[in-house]
Parts: C-alpha cells; structure tokens; sequence
C-alpha cells in the first residue's frame, strides 16, 4: 500500500515538473528563432505597452481645477529683522502675497504686485522683487567643454540618416546585382519593393530634419530584407568582386560626364552670345545709314602724338573692347592723355565704330582701325595660321597673331601698352610709361612658379625641347610669363627686327611641330630674353579659369585679366568674378535692353 502510493507522488511531481519546465523550453526555442530586427520590434512593443498601461493610470485620476489657488506668501526680510543669535524677529508691518493669475498651461508668466525696499550691506538702495526671485531658482550652470562638443556634433550631424538610407540603397543594388539574371525568388521581390517604397518615401531629400515619418518607418523593413539577403547571399569574395565591378563602372560613367562637360565648355566658349550677335547687328545697320562724313571719331590729331599714351587693344568684340576702354579711361588720374587705338577685322570694324560713335569718350581719344585693309600682313597670312592644325578659332585668328606686327602697324609712336579684350583695368596705369625697359623690349608679370606646378608653367610645357633646333637655342627651364597687359618699347622691337624674328619662327613651326597652337607660345620664343619682369600686382591672371583666386589679390591688381575660356560675357562664366566686369558694362543703354542684354 505505501509503495503505490509513493509511485503515485512521484508521478504527480513528474506531471507538475513537465507542466512547469515546457513552457520555458518552447519560449526559449521561440525567442532564438526572431531576428534582430525583431528583438528591436518586440522591445519597442513592450515598452510602448507599459507606456500606454501608464497613461490609463493616470487618465483615471480626476485632475482637480487651478481656480482660487494661491501661491505661497513670499516675505521679505531686512537685516534688522534677524537678532544676534539669528532668531527672527516679528515684523508689525502688513504683509502681503503674490497671487498667481489664470494660465492656460503654456503661459508661465505671473504679475508682480508687491515690492519692498531694502538696504544692502555696501549701503546702496536694491530693489529686490518676486521676479528676481524667481529667476535665481531658475539658473542654469554654463556647459562643460564635453557637453558643448557633444553637442556641436550632434547639430552638425544633419545627414547621418540620409547617409545611412543610401547605403542601404548601394547594399540592395549589390544584392540583386549577385543575384542570378531572371531571377524572380522571393528576397528579388521584397529587395525590390523596399527600394521602391524608400525611395518615394525619400524623395528629393538631403537632409534628416526634412525626412517624413513614413520614410523612418520604411528603412525598418529594408534593414529586415537586407538582413536576409545577407543570409542567402553568403559568397563575400564574390561580393566584393561585385563591389568592385559596380565602383569601375560608376567611374567609368563620371569619367565620361566629365569629358561631355568639357567638351560643352569649349563648345560654349566659341559661340557667340544671341545678345551680343543682336547688338553687333543693330549697330551695323546704323553704321551703313551714317553719311561717311559721320563716321569719322574726332581728335584724330592725337592719334600719332607721341607725348600721350596710347593704349592698343585687339578684338572682334563690342562688349569686351568697350569694357577695356571704359575701365581704362575711368582708372584714369589724367584721361586726356589717354589715345586707345582699338584693332578690329573687316566684319566688326562697322559695329565696333558704330558703338564708339554713339559713346565717344568726353575726355580720351578713341581711334578705330580695320586690320584687313592695312598691307602690314602677308597676303597668305590666313592660309599659314591654318596651317597650325587647329580646331580651336582663337589659336587660328588673325587678331590673335596681329600683335606681333605692333611696329608695322604704328609706324609714328615709341610705346604702347597692350592689352587683351577680356581685362578689367582697376589702377591708374600712369606710372607704367615711366619704367625703364632696361633695353628690354616687352614688360610682363611672369607666370613661373616654384614647388610642385612649376612644370606646368615651363617652356617644356607647350615648346617640343625634343626637336634639336629648340633645345640648342633655348632653355627648358626659362621662365615664361604671359599676354593680356604688357608694357612695349616699339623703338627696340624696330631695332631688334624682332617682327622678323617671329615670322622666321612662324614658318619653322608650318614645317614641323615646334610648339602648341596660340600666339603665347611662339612669343616666348620671339621675346627670348627680351622681357622686362613686372611687379604682379600690375597683372593678376586666371578669373577665366580659376575659382580659387584670393579677392585682397584681384582687389590689389591693377588690371585683372580673364584668360582661360569662361569669358564674363558668357553664361559659363565664373559668377563671382563677373562684377568687376559688369561694373564698366552699360546695361542701361537703349541697344543692350533691346537685345536683352543683362548682367
């Protein structure tokens, strides 16, 4: 009998113990099943559960109403209310209380109603209110140099989700990247459909502050499909093959963007502005309705005086030799010494003098000359320059090549200063005729430089030193310097026959390749030795090509010059420099606005 009754105990405790132990065992198995994702999920629900259980409580309390309440007395004590032993002593004086008005739970602000006057140790009178006392409860101590850079770093971190939204982007990409072409499976799709609703989730945003909602609530899911791609796709080698491919192609393709954008500069470059092809042929147009007896610019006694200073700019643009002349005359201490020789080609020569005739300077002598109707070029000058095997007009124009019969074509003077018809001339240029030329004949800024660049601005550069006719005659590593403002003693040029000098060079070029397309590179050799350096302040380059430039530099410059090919007057120009070219420009001519021509 008590044997039975022993087996049966034990098969009681057996069944509770089963009872008591199996659940545990089947949550256990439960819980090592969920991903982390939704662990996450899960705590989030819990904790959101015993938030909500917390609310109920609360919302079951009846709050009782503010009306009639009454803030605490505040009395205020002088120091003779306090005895030797610090007791204090009554005061017979009525007092008072501060009551705290209506507020509709936002609006903290209470009246003051009572002050009292009280005498501070040092003896002057302080007026110490309810408010004051207020505020001092609520001091705040300054932040700690730890807290202040956690949180700089937090508000400077404004992306870190868009960021991170993007990598999963780059991650999924990978991802069906590696999968099998056609595949159709389950984790395709699902990658798939969250890309798709992130990314209209996203939109066109850039920062954290602007992400929506929905769009935090859609990268939970993303994390979730990658996390089981990432358990499919288990290959890392093969991954990270699929990295690289992905990294080459993405370059390839910025590559080739960058080369479509070059080329759309130098494209952009040639062309002429629809504005400015308006203007030149509106002023065309009235320059054939003058009578030749109006065509004439005045002070034509001047054009030859060798006591002034004449200035010589070559151009086939109106805008741009207006804006030298303008800057010049208006930079200028003393204008009426001024004489601007401005040398055009047969098809501007019209719509250059037209303009020069409806704004003839009041000072300044203003000549225009036509370069094809002058015999100082050879007759199959043109034929030569093509000859250069060059695409780029700039390199092949007559006005470009035009500068190097400077004598020829002023006969009558001693000095000039040459300019290029894309500078800005901010300084009184006076003081240039007073330099000594040192028997030299061209003065120029130089453009060689030290360190790391300076085989970028060497002769090497743009002369063949390969040919054993340059490297005997000239040095590698001269220094060069650059067109755009230059100071010329005609009289040496004349004496040196240096005009000779370049047409000798001219044609060794023609007959095998010594140098790189451009007037520039066979003036240095033509100027060899004859180049007067000049202080870089009177010429800083590089506001067509650079965006770099400091502005105490272009502020300091006596001329500024936009050499490279984003001209001022083209739209791919850089925008911060062109204000100092918009400055001479007058927009509010009656032609320019009737060619839409603005700044």
């Amino acid at each position: 009998m008590k044997q039975s009754r022993r087996w049966q105990r034990t098969l009681l405790l057996s069944l509770l113990s089963i009872s008591f132990f199996a659940p545990l065992i089947l949550l256990s198995n439960r819980l090592q099943s969920i991903t982390p994702v939704g662990r996450r999920e899960s705590i989030e629900d819990l904790s959101n559960f015993r938030y909500k259980t917390n609310d109920l409580r609360l919302n079951a309390i009846e709050h009782e109403g503010g009306v009639g309440l009454k803030g605490p007395r505040h009395i205020l004590l002088k120091d003779g209310d306090f005895n030797e032993s610090g007791a204090v002593i009554q005061s017979n004086e009525d007092e008072k209380t501060v009551d705290f008005p209506k507020t509709d739970g936002n609006d903290f602000k209470f009246r003051e109603e009572s002050q009292r006057r009280t005498e501070s140790s040092d003896g002057k009178d302080q007026l110490l209110t309810v408010i004051q006392l207020a505020n001092k409860t609520d001091y705040k101590p300054p932040l700690s140099k730890f807290e202040k850079s956690t949180k700089a770093q937090r508000d400077g971190a404004t992306d870190v989700k868009i960021k991170e939204i993007r990598d999963k982007f780059i991650q999924a990409k990978a991802y069906l990247n590696f999968a099998p072409p056609g595949s159709n499976s389950q984790i395709v799709k699902e990658l798939r459909t969250r890309m798709r609703d992130l990314e209209r989730a996203v939109g066109d945003v850039t920062k954290d502050k602007d992400l929506s909602k929905g769009a935090l609530r859609r990268l939970k899911p993303m994390e979730a499909a990658l996390y089981k791609a990432s358990r499919i796709f288990t290959n890392c080698p093969a991954m990270a093959t699929k990295l690289r491919a992905m990294n080459y192609n993405t370059e390839e393709l910025a590559q080739a963007q960058k080369n479509q954008a070059t080329y759309l500069m130098h494209l952009a470059a040639r062309t002429t502005p629809k504005g400015q092809h308006c203007l030149s042929m509106r002023l065309t147009s009235d320059y054939f309705a003058l009578d030749p007896e109006k065509r004439q610019m005045p002070n034509q006694e001047n054009y030859n005086d060798p006591s002034l200073n004449h200035y010589v700019v070559f151009s086939d643009n109106v805008l741009a030799s207006a804006v030298v002349v303008n800057s010049t005359i208006s930079s200028s201490k003393d204008p009426e010494k001024i004489v601007f020789h401005v040398v055009t080609d047969s098809l501007n020569y019209p719509s250059i003098s037209m303009w020069f005739l409806l704004n003839i300077p009041s000072k300044a002598t203003i000549q225009i000359q036509n370069i094809d109707d002058m015999d100082v070029l050879p007759s199959d000058f043109d034929q030569l320059l093509m000859k250069q095997n060059s695409n780029d007009p700039r390199f092949i124009s007559t006005l470009n090549h035009a500068r190097f019969y400077l004598p020829d074509i002023f006969p009558g003077l001693k000095k000039v200063v040459l300019f290029d018809h894309d500078v800005v001339v901010q300084r009184d240029l006076s003081r240039l005729w007073g330099i000594d030329m040192k028997g030299k004949v061209i003065g120029a800024v130089e453009t060689c430089q030290e360190g790391e660049e300076a085989s970028l601005h060497s002769l090497s550069t743009f002369i063949n030193f390969s040919d054993a006719w340059v490297a005997g005659k000239f040095s590698p590593k001269a220094c060069t310097w650059a067109f755009g403002m230059n100071l010329v003693d005609l009289e040496e040029w004349r004496r040196r026959k240096l005009t000779s000098t370049y047409v000798k060079y001219f044609n060794l070029g023609t007959k095998r390749p010594l140098w790189k397309a451009g007037s520039l590179p066979i003036g240095w050799l033509t100027f060899y030795r004859q180049t007067l350096p000049l202080d870089k302040r009177w010429h800083v380059m590089g506001l067509g090509r650079e965006s770099d430039i400091k502005t105490v530099d272009i502020e300091q410059a006596a001329v500024i010059h936009y050499d490279g090919i984003m001209k001022p007057w083209l739209d791919i120009g850089i925008e911060k420099y062109k204000r100092y070219w918009n400055r001479h420009v007058p927009y509010y001519h009656s032609y320019l606005q009737q060619c839409n021509i603005q700044a």
